[in-house]
């Protein structure tokens, strides 16, 4: 059997430089409008009411970021690079240093954390882009990180294939089905996508 090399992961990429004032109304911005989507919902939240808590001018805010939209995936964004940076340089079991199994299981409590902070905008991403979202960066990023653990543990099984089922279990529209549509707690869905990855990992190949 084929054993698959270790692949590094792509970053995302850097901020250009910006001045240190319009550095600050960035950061100011962008946790504003975490903040009051985490508490309203992005559709239920006005541009107006990010600026005011924000503390700056409606100008400002349309000149930087345009629309709503175009803020919630900012917002997003800013997630993002804090996600990709635990995974690559956090502590363990998420970043370096644990078992890849281990490093697997803590990804996917991680990323069901993550859905359920920012689950609108994640299936927005997800609906609306008619299956750009599984070509997105943030998306390769996680397979890529996925496929890379897998290859670690189980070099003989069909690595591509697994990544995918892995990954596709955490999908914001999953989630959304088994957190609303189920009732499903979060602890209820961490505990079994840790089985799935103990049946991925650790069932023998027939």
């Amino acid at each position: 059997m084929l054993h698959l090399p270790f692949m590094e992961l792509p970053v995302l990429d850097t901020q250009p430089t910006e001045r240190a004032d319009a550095a600050r109304n960035r950061r100011r911005i962008l946790a504003a409008a975490a903040k009051l989507f985490a508490q309203q919902g992005v559709r239920c939240t006005s541009m107006d009411a990010i600026a005011a808590e924000a503390g700056v001018g409606k100008g400002t805010l349309f000149r930087r970021f345009g629309d709503r939209a175009s803020l919630a995936l900012a917002v997003l964004d800013e997630t993002e690079r804090a996600f990709q940076d635990a995974m690559l340089s956090g502590p363990a079991p998420l970043g370096p240093g644990a078992p890849p199994c281990d490093r697997l299981r803590a990804h996917g409590a991680a990323m069901l954390d993550h859905l359920d902070l920012n689950l609108e905008i994640l299936l927005e991403a997800e609906v609306s882009s008619s299956g750009g979202y599984l070509r997105s960066e943030p998306y390769r990023i996680h397979w890529l990180h996925i496929r890379n653990l897998v290859s670690q543990a189980r070099p003989d099984c069909d690595v591509d294939y697994s990544a995918d089922v892995l990954l596709g279990a955490l999908s914001a529209q999953v989630f959304a089905h088994q957190r609303t549509g189920r009732g499903m707690e979060l602890d209820r869905l961490k505990a079994g996508y840790a089985d799935l990855v103990d049946r991925v990992i650790t069932t023998p190949i027939r």
